[in-house]
This record gives C-alpha cells, sequence and structure tokens, in this order.
C-alpha cells in the first residue's frame, strides 16, 4: 500500500500553497469572495484530477495500440448542491477525440477501462456522486 502526502501552506488572506512533487500549486478564493485570484479554487482542481487520472490512461492505452490522433480533451461537466457543504453530486465526464479514420472501438474500450477500472480518482467520485461518461469523434 501507498501512502500519499501532502502539506499545505498559508500564505496570507485566503492564499495557500502546496508543494506537489516540486510544483506548487495555489489555491484561492475569486476577488469577488473575498480572495485574490491567485490561483483555482480547490474543489474545481477535483475535476483537474480526475481529468488528468483518466486522460493519463486512455493516452497511455492508446500509445499501446498505437492510435494516433489529431486531439484529445476530456471535459467535466459537474454540478453541485445547492445546499452546504455544496459537494459535487454529478458528473459527466467527456472524451473529445479529433482526427481521420480512427479506430472508434478501441477507442471506446480504453476510455471505458480507464473510466470502470484503472482512474482510481474517479473510483473515488463515484463512491460520492453520480458519475456518466460520454465518448465524442470529430473527423479532422
Amino acid at each position: 500500500m501507498a501512502t500519499h502526502t501532502t502539506k499545505t501552506i498559508w500564505r496570507e488572506n485566503n492564499i495557500f500553497d502546496t508543494d506537489l512533487d516540486g510544483h506548487t500549486i495555489t489555491i484561492d478564493l475569486a476577488e469577488e469572495a473575498g480572495g485574490n485570484n491567485a490561483g483555482p479554487r480547490p474543489k474545481k482542481l477535483m475535476l483537474v484530477a480526475a481529468a488528468g487520472c483518466s486522460g493519463l490512461d486512455v493516452v497511455e492505452m492508446a500509445r499501446k495500440m498505437r492510435i494516433d490522433f489529431k486531439s484529445f480533451d476530456i471535459r467535466i461537466d459537474a454540478e453541485t448542491a445547492e445546499e452546504y457543504p455544496k459537494e459535487y453530486i454529478s458528473m459527466k465526464v467527456i472524451y473529445e477525440f479529433e482526427g481521420d479514420n480512427l479506430p472508434v472501438d478501441k477507442l471506446e474500450r480504453a476510455c471505458k477501462l480507464s473510466f470502470d477500472k484503472y482512474c482510481g480518482v474517479l473510483g473515488l467520485y463515484k463512491k460520492a456522486a453520480d458519475v456518466t461518461y460520454e465518448v465524442v469523434f470529430r473527423n479532422g
């Protein structure tokens, strides 16, 4: 079993910095919420983590299958509860591929494997919210 540890340090006002694997991540509130807008909001970083985790899975599988695509984007639409703690109650992960003659079945399988089996971030989120996915292809 692996253990991951982070330490987040308050800098000033509503600004916090985290050193993560040698990269500084700054979080803050928007100016209208009393912050300085010095970094993203922490809850939205959950979406970044999910997209990055699943995206890395899909790219690695596509590389092993020798699939080339022009572009690959992951969008996550997430709905928050209206009452505090205003957690995410649903998420839709949208995998968007662009390219010519893409092997649709193989890329759909790679997305499904990441979503159902490999992405630990989505695995955790699925225990707390309704999480779905869709795969979209564009010629390009």
